[in-house]
């Protein structure tokens, strides 16, 4: 068994041209007040302290392993060298600098699948550069997943959850267009998606026995047949079998009611049919302090859920808090999964 418990969050620098250095900085300075976990980052020292310097703030800044990141913590930000191919220009993304954002998501996850890191916490990514740099995946999600299932030997299905203070929720199809979705969306996606809900809200959020809310996939979840029939014909049966597997999952409900205050107060969780159908009432609900969580992996990932936000890069104006939320989570959830594992042994 891995024992990642003393062990710093790896802190992954996203594009360097964003808001990524801006927010690391900020939430290193806010360390103590706030009362983080310890983390490493994994880029270019150099650049960070260029960023520092643009911003006026005082910041020292470590080179460090892993095993010493969390000594160093206290007086300076560790950082695990990653050397950039170019200069990074604030807001000015440079494909050329993409193989050094796409290495420093691979190394932060082989150190955590190795338990040299507690867990991963990603900066913001720019999908469109990287895909100029040669990245094959839709985003980060699925290149995570890519790198488990190599570490692993099989395919991992990773979940997106979004996580607030008011809402946690995560949608069945992701990044697909709105007309593909009901030819896309299947009993067996909706079943397999809830279990890996279920599992990792217990193991990783504590919640023992979790209450799923499933949305529909139609206005008034279909109407009985009126409005659509996949509410019946796809998403019922899903939780029919989830019931039957003795997973506290229940709707179709529709999404239009599922997410004032007096409902959420009936569920832990809600799943949904597509990705604004998920992500509008999270993004409403915890604009600045929600947290992108990927369940389904045999490591903790946690990110901001924003952007790169370029036009901001440089100019202290962006805010840390959801980097700060992914940041706190993951260590909270690594201290929950440590315990969950130590009471099933």
């Amino acid at each position: 068994m891995i024992n990642r418990s003393s062990h710093a969050l790896a802190l992954t620098m996203g594009d360097p041209a964003g808001i990524g250095p801006d927010l690391t900085l900020a939430a290193w300075r806010a360390r103590d007040s706030l009362e983080l976990p310890a983390f490493f980052l994994i880029g270019d020292p150099g650049m960070f302290e260029a960023r520092a310097k643009l911003l006026g703030i005082d910041v020292a800044i470590a080179e460090a392993t892993p095993e010493t990141a969390a000594g160093l913590f206290a007086t300076a930000l560790p950082v695990l060298p990653i050397k950039m191919a170019k200069p990074v220009r604030p807001g000015e993304p440079d494909p050329d600098n993409g193989s050094s954002v796409i290495e420093a998501i691979r190394l932060a996850v082989e150190l955590t699948l190795a338990g040299h890191a507690r867990a991963v916490v990603t900066n913001p990514i720019a999908k469109s550069v990287l895909y100029a740099a040669g990245f094959k995946f839709p985003g980060h999600t699925e290149y995570l997943a890519h790198l488990a299932g190599q570490s692993l030997g099989t395919t991992v299905t990773p979940v997106m959850l979004l996580s607030g203070p008011h809402l946690r929720v995560a949608p069945v199809t992701i990044h697909i267009p709105l007309k593909d979705v009901p030819a896309t969306l299947s009993t067996v996606a909706i079943i397999e998606t809830a279990r890996i809900m279920a599992s990792d809200l217990a193991s990783r959020f504590g919640i023992h026995a979790p209450r799923i809310a499933i949305s529909g996939l139609n206005p008034h979840a279909g109407e009985d047949g009126a409005l659509g029939k996949e509410d019946a014909e796809i998403v019922a049966p899903a939780i029919a079998a989830l019931q039957a597997e003795g997973i506290d999952a229940f709707g179709p409900l529709p999404a239009d009611t599922m997410f004032h205050a007096e409902a959420r107060a009936g569920y832990d969780a809600a799943l949904c049919m597509y990705h604004d159908q998920a992500l509008i009432p999270a993004k409403t609900l915890g604009f600045h302090d929600s947290v992108n969580v990927t369940l389904g992996l045999p490591f903790i990932r946690t990110s901001p859920d924003h952007g790169t936000a370029f036009s901001l890069a440089g100019t202290g104006v962006a805010r840390a808090d959801s980097l700060v939320a992914a940041i706190r989570l993951a260590g909270t959830m690594a201290e929950t999964e440590a315990r969950h594992t130590s009471s099933a042994a």
